[in-house]
């Protein structure tokens, strides 16, 4: 089945499948994933671990692809890493020999001027809160604020799209909620679009327009959810836990045992 929202020529995911070659044999991750994403819209994409969800993320971003299908970037092809795409994976992936500033620096694309790199730099660290800890390194930072470091050399080429790989996974409960609110004031003001992928339904309905369900492997899409919630949403209200139902039952439903939600 095709999930689609009349956005066709930004970025479009069409057709998609993805298998791996191991030595006991061949295994489908993806089977025809299909979603047309809007410009400066929120996704977010939960499932089961193993359903191909950080796959998808890497065919987006241009890491991987050998896939069948096509993605494509206003209406051109995706074939590789492009400064209109930044990622932000599960770990920091911080240089430790490197400041913050520095390692923020080190995403400056090449060809661009002392000047305009120290300006990007400087707007970049002021935007995710991190200008009194310029000149300190990864290891004297918190988990939060090395994501935070991540995010801003992510978004410091002005992608058009930011790809989020479960950033917030290894994060403790308190940290994880205020990185949420970071990451959607970072994206109202920016308004660049965001395709997160999560375990957490929760974080998904609280930041998301629409919310990608996909199944077990092979991952396949079963359901896209809009939230149509005023932001900021209250995690307790009716209408969230309603949304949050739906989405269980997706899981619930799609295989013999009971999909066990991890917090």
């Amino acid at each position: 089945m095709t999930y689609a929202v009349d956005a066709s020529g930004f970025l479009d995911i069409e057709q998609v499948y993805k298998s791996f070659v191991l030595d006991t044999g061949t295994v489908d991750v993806l089977h025809n994933i299909n979603v047309r994403v809007k410009p400066g819209e929120f996704i977010c994409i939960v499932g089961a671990s193993g359903c191909g969800k950080s796959t998808l993320l890497r065919i987006i971003a241009g890491l991987d692809r050998e896939y069948e299908g096509r993605v494509s970037m206003k209406n051109e092809p995706v074939r590789g890493p492009g400064v209109d795409r930044g990622m932000v994976f599960q770990e920091s992936r911080l240089y430790p020999w490197l400041t913050v500033e520095k390692n923020i620096a080190f995403g400056v694309q090449e060809g661009v001027s002392v000047r305009d790199r120290e300006r990007l730099v400087e707007e970049h660290m002021e935007l995710v809160g991190l200008s009194e800890f310029s000149k300190a390194y990864p290891h004297q930072l918190s988990g939060g604020m090395q994501q935070r470091a991540s995010i801003a050399r992510a978004l410091v080429n002005k992608p058009e799209v930011l790809l989020l790989d479960e950033p917030f996974g290894a994060l403790d409960a308190i940290t994880k909620i205020h990185m949420q609110q970071e990451v959607l004031r970072i994206w109202e003001k920016e308004k660049t679009t965001m395709i997160l992928v999560t375990h957490d339904i929760d974080e998904a309905i609280y930041l998301a327009d629409r919310v990608v369900v996909m199944s077990s492997r092979p991952g396949t899409i079963k359901k896209i959810v809009p939230i149509n919630l005023p932001r900021p949403r209250d995690r307790s209200s009716y209408d969230f836990m309603q949304i949050r139902k739906s989405i269980y039952h997706e899981f619930f439903t799609q295989q013999d045992q009971p999909f066990v939600y991890s917090i």
